[in-house]
């Protein structure tokens, strides 16, 4: 597994000795006779699938999960071609495609797994107590932040009557703690974690404001794609395997995130149990509708002015014949 830091050592290294279009499976000792596909992933439960590349046996595929610590890094990696795939915000995924990078949705990273968590004390103990107050948000190119919007609009709250701000999720817990945010709404392990540290408590599971809602999916280079198709559908077979494995084994799944997550296990256990369907892995076939719902919120809130073609981006084949349907 590579670390973000490790990751570019080894492009600066290649570049430094003239190597363009190195093989970074080589560079690893690997078999050459792979495909190399370096995954850009967050440390966080949408990515838990991530998981496989300990448990699960690769054929055609030498996996790199690349870690980043901040989502405008994974995903300008994605764009300057450094990695093969993206486990990315599915907001931010149709703006890379808007963007002309060539890739395609093939895997739901998750469903559901992110909560609105607030301070703790006595003052706020319901949405309408956050007017006037600042409210972390990982981007404004994120499921969160629609969900926030939907939330908001739903409750007749309008986006004047707080204040944003975008912030990387791994510092939202020390925020939180030390009184720079009031709220945020992020993936978990977060608002777990600030439950556990006592700095903080869920206010809202976001299953509960849009039921079932896809935020992180998988998108694949189309020169993979087109390439190495068996090395494509190895991965998501695996990666469903996983999810699989994530669903009927939490606490065996939980200790084996703690390479790739950095969290304990017992905060992992507690997001996957409590309750059972606050993130989920049993479904992660993308279809047309669920992206079709994600664009259209974001035409609604002013993220974008314009459509990406759902059908030229949406590859459902791969996930169809992982789940032999």
């Amino acid at each position: 597994m590579l670390n973000r830091r490790d990751f570019l050592k080894a492009g600066a290294a290649a570049l430094a000795a003239g190597a363009v279009g190195v093989n970074f499976s080589t560079l690893a000792g690997a078999s050459v006779k792979k495909t190399t596909i370096k995954v850009g992933y967050m440390p966080i439960v949408d990515h838990l699938t991530l998981i496989a590349h300990s448990r699960s046996q690769f054929n055609n595929v030498d996996l790199q999960p690349v870690k980043f610590s901040n989502w405008a890094e994974m995903s300008e990696a994605m764009r300057a071609g450094a990695l093969e795939a993206i486990f990315s915000l599915t907001p931010m995924s149709l703006r890379l495609k808007q963007g002309g990078v060539p890739m395609k949705a093939v895997l739901l990273g998750h469903r559901n797994g992110s909560v609105i968590a607030v301070k703790t004390g006595d003052d706020i103990k319901k949405l309408e107590d956050l007017k006037g107050r600042t409210i972390a948000i990982p981007t404004r190119f994120s499921t969160h932040y629609i969900l926030l919007r939907k939330i908001l609009s739903d409750r007749g709250i309008s986006l004047d009557q707080v204040k944003l701000i975008e912030m990387p999720p791994p510092e939202t817990v020390q925020a939180l703690s030390i009184g720079k945010i009031d709220a945020f709404i992020f993936a978990e392990p977060f608002g777990t974690q600030a439950e556990m540290q006592k700095v903080g408590r869920v206010l809202i599971l976001t299953k509960d404001i849009w039921k079932d809602h896809i935020c992180c999916i998988l998108s694949v280079r189309e020169d993979i794609i087109k390439n190495s198709p068996e090395a494509v559908q190895e991965l998501v077979n695996n990666l469903v395997d996983t999810g699989r494995f994530i669903e009927k084994n939490p606490k065996e799944a939980a200790a084996l995130s703690t390479k790739y997550l950095g969290q304990k296990p017992e905060v992992i256990e507690y997001v996957l149990n409590t309750p059972k369907d606050r993130v989920t892995y049993d479904n992660l076939i993308p279809t047309i509708e669920d992206f079709r719902a994600t664009q259209d919120y974001m035409l609604k809130f002013g993220i974008t002015n314009k459509e990406v073609d759902l059908n030229e981006y949406v590859d459902v084949s791969f996930a169809r014949k992982a789940y032999k349907i």
